[in-house]
């Protein structure tokens, strides 16, 4: 397998920017901050390829539509570093004829691979949801429980995420109102996101096999997502992050 898509430059560039998030240094590193990115866009195709591969729904994604621009949003924050300290990209479905539901801009379940030194990772599922589309999962998950049951039972499952549904965003800490208090998997119930998360190495990211190794997790979390995004099928669209 070819080094095109060796992160190695990339982390010195982010681990540098980290200690000089200012807009002096960034225009004088500029060239290689675009280099980064373009070798991050390249990554991103040959990704959005593979899981097009797996999952036809993604097919029509370009990696503009997935990846973030390196400038943050600072209008409203009290941290005012002006750049992104990370390079990610997120696939997933949206609306069909609503372009702007797509990608990093859907709410269904999609295929995030987070670049950033110390903290590289590959996330699947459904962060955030509104109140209605949170609503809607914990009612299919309560429902069909069995079927998680069986995604999570498996050896591959278990080979890459150690855990059921993340907690990273805290939870409720009794079942909700109208579920079933008694229910097998309460925990289940008391998300307020429903993702899947592994922690990437340096190392792996860096390894000349790293795309494999993506494709091998992302087929992995393939059938949570579809889980989780049957609920779009099942009780209609929902909006998306724009």
């Amino acid at each position: 397998m070819t080094d095109i898509y060796n992160m190695r430059d990339t982390l010195q560039f982010l681990s540098e920017l980290a200690v000089n998030n200012n807009k002096e240094w960034f225009d004088t590193h500029r060239d290689w901050y675009q280099s980064c990115r373009e070798r991050f866009i390249a990554f991103s195709e040959e990704y959005l390829r593979r899981l097009a591969k797996m999952d036809p729904s993604l097919a029509p994604l370009q990696p503009k539509d997935c990846i973030w621009r390196i400038n943050r949003d600072i209008r409203f924050s009290a941290d005012k570093r002006p750049y992104k300290e990370w390079f990610g990209v997120f696939p997933a479905a949206g609306v069909p004829g609503q372009p702007r539901t797509w990608g990093k801009k859907s709410m269904r379940g999609g295929y995030y691979v987070h670049i950033q030194p110390g903290q590289c990772l590959f996330a699947a599922g459904i962060w955030d949801p509104g109140k209605e589309l949170l609503q809607a999962l914990r009612s299919e998950i309560e429902a069909n429980y069995e079927e998680v049951e069986e995604i999570m039972g498996s050896r591959q499952w278990k080979k890459y995420f150690a855990q059921d549904f993340d907690y990273t965003w805290g939870g409720l800490k009794k079942v909700p109102a109208g579920f079933d208090p008694d229910f097998k998997h309460p925990e289940w119930l008391k998300h307020k996101t429903y993702t899947v998360s592994v922690p990437l190495s340096d190392e792996m990211v860096c390894s000349p096999d790293f795309i494999d190794k993506i494709e091998e997790i992302a087929g992995t979390a393939k059938p949570m997502n579809d889980f989780l995004n049957y609920t779009f099928e099942e009780y209609g669209e929902f909006p998306s992050r724009c």
